[in-house]
């Protein structure tokens, strides 16, 4: 693909991952965010840099990682939503689209699950902010007057140096890598690689479009991922999280427990049935590569 794509976000975690790695294969990439080193920016026109290219893919939004407060409640909505309704207006009157529109989403959408996985097809949608978010954020997408293919990118706690990894490496480097609640809640996973992959395999196959989860298809138990971080830093031991102290630890670091105590099962079904192939299956070999590259001593986290 030398056919330019454009991504929204870049700035973030999964997005300069992505853009890296665009740029790696040899792919332009034009980026629309919210300072002035990028392409456009929100509240321009956005059609000369949409026009001409390959696909679009949106990750625009606040970090979830915050107290859900009345004020940043409505941050982390507005930010998904209107960006999302911006791209589609503009994607409406470009002369020449891109082909393809992919747009983040969350597999949190999906309810708390231990007894089934959830894929596209049958799996049930959930209750609460974080899924209100979700489903505005998809209708937004589908809504939008484009014709253009739509993807929802229903993604999993997406893993790499950095992001979702680095509080739970700190907790096991201090010595509390144990089990969080009671540890059977399912951590549904996706190496960053993956999600790079995933984007290009949806990009490429234009029979797809509508949700499409992307994770790994092997969950872990949460006892079992703290399990396997501590292994990759060489620390045996780790003292357990009961439910109440995380409560009071998600308060002090200003972040909500539903992170990490909702179980999460999303299956990839789509990709999957349509031949994605992924790089890391399972959770030890994401592990081994990320452990290895990831400098001692405290992470930085970013705190809402």
């Amino acid at each position: 693909m030398s056919t330019p794509v454009v991504l929204a976000g870049a700035s973030g975690f999964i997005g300069s991952q992505l853009r890296a790695a665009f740029a790696a294969d040899g792919v332009p990439v034009r980026t629309i965010g919210r300072s002035e080193d990028n392409d456009a920016s929100w509240g321009q026109d956005l059609r000369p840099v949409l026009d001409g290219a390959a696909a679009v893919i949106n990750l625009a939004g606040r970090s979830v990682s915050c107290r859900y407060t009345k004020t940043t409640a409505d941050e982390i909505l507005r930010s998904r939503t209107e960006t999302t309704k911006a791209l589609g207006q503009a994607l409406a009157n470009c002369a020449n689209p891109p082909a393809a529109w992919l747009n983040s989403s969350t597999g949190t959408i999906y309810r708390d699950a231990r007894d089934r996985a959830q894929d596209e097809a049958t799996g049930e949608l959930g209750t609460g902010f974080s899924v209100a978010v979700a489903r505005a954020w998809e209708h937004e997408l589908y809504a939008s007057p484009t014709t253009i293919r739509k993807v929802a990118l229903r993604m999993a706690i997406v893993l790499g140096s950095g992001g979702a990894l680095n509080p739970l490496i700190n907790l096991a480097r201090i010595g509390f890598g144990g089990r969080q609640g009671d540890g059977g809640q399912l951590v549904s996973w996706v190496h960053v690689d993956d999600v790079y992959g995933a984007i290009r395999h949806l990009v490429d196959d234009a029979s797809i479009s509508g949700p499409v989860n992307i994770a790994a298809p092997e969950p872990v138990t949460n006892r079992d991922l703290m399990a396997a971080v501590r292994r990759h830093l060489g620390r045996e031991h780790g003292i357990p999280l009961p439910a109440w102290t995380l409560e009071a630890g998600a308060r002090i670091i200003r972040t909500e427990t539903e992170l990490v105590l909702k179980s999460r099962w999303v299956h990839p079904g789509i990709l999957l049935d349509s031949g994605y192939r992924f790089r890391f299956p399972d959770l030890d070999s994401a592990l081994a590569g990320i452990a290895a590259g990831t400098r001692r001593g405290l992470l930085p986290v970013q705190l809402g």
